[in-house]
């Protein structure tokens, strides 16, 4: 999930939020999808066909692939260290889910990628995951931001075209990221600050599709 989108899960619950001090970066708590699901969605977009359907759109412009994302929790201007902690404290009690990329959709200016558990099980994990990074569960929408537009009333069929039918391989999710996000010229750069590993399914437990 993109940082900036709507439908994020939001800002730390349950702590005090710090708020927008000079020189605190901005940060936000995500998943990086593994290589091999990126190939795949990048295998499947025509970007070219992407820029078409968006050239009625204002300043219509495609996200880097390496800026791909699923936002667990955006904390706006934040001490990394403190954010670090509570990482540390909290997400080794998650379980890693089971997801991959499937399907698309818009919200206003966004055009993004799908995020599917691969059973209910592993719903509840992601779930319990956004909570752990601080997030509120129940106005998270899992996706990955794919292109952005300033103004203008999109084609969602023309934009969608490549993507509804898209699914990809599963992976599990098993690192959680802290990312630092900063403003350069050249647009926005993501550094991951810190990041910990999530726990997998242990051996024996009932697993979701595409499970060994």
């Amino acid at each position: 999930m993109d940082p900036a989108a709507p439908g994020d899960a939001g800002t730390l619950r349950g702590v005090r939020r710090i708020g927008d001090e000079p020189g605190l970066p901005r940060l936000f708590t995500a998943v990086w999808p593994p290589r091999e699901a990126i190939d795949h969605l990048l295998g499947v977009l025509d970007e070219t066909g992407l820029e078409r359907a968006g050239a009625g759109l204002r300043r219509f412009r495609l996200v880097p692939s390496r800026q791909w994302h699923l936002t667990l929790c955006f904390h706006g201007p934040a001490d990394p260290a403190a954010r670090a902690a509570l990482l540390d404290d909290r997400v080794p009690e998650a379980t890693a889910p089971r997801l991959r990329l499937a399907g698309a959709g818009t919200f206003r200016g966004v055009l993004w990628a799908g995020v599917e558990p691969a059973a209910d099980s592993d719903a509840r994990a992601l779930r319990a995951l956004v909570l752990a990074a601080g997030g509120d569960p129940d106005g998270f929408r899992a996706h990955l931001t794919l292109a952005r537009w300033n103004a203008g009333r999109p084609d969602r069929r023309a934009l969608l075209a490549r993507l509804g039918d898209c699914a990809g391989p599963w992976w599990d999710a098993s690192e959680v990221a802290l990312v630092r996000s900063d403003q350069e010229p050249a647009g926005s750069v993501y550094r991951t600050v810190h990041s910990v590993a999530v726990p997998r399914r242990a051996a024996g437990e009932q697993g979701g599709r595409g499970s060994p």
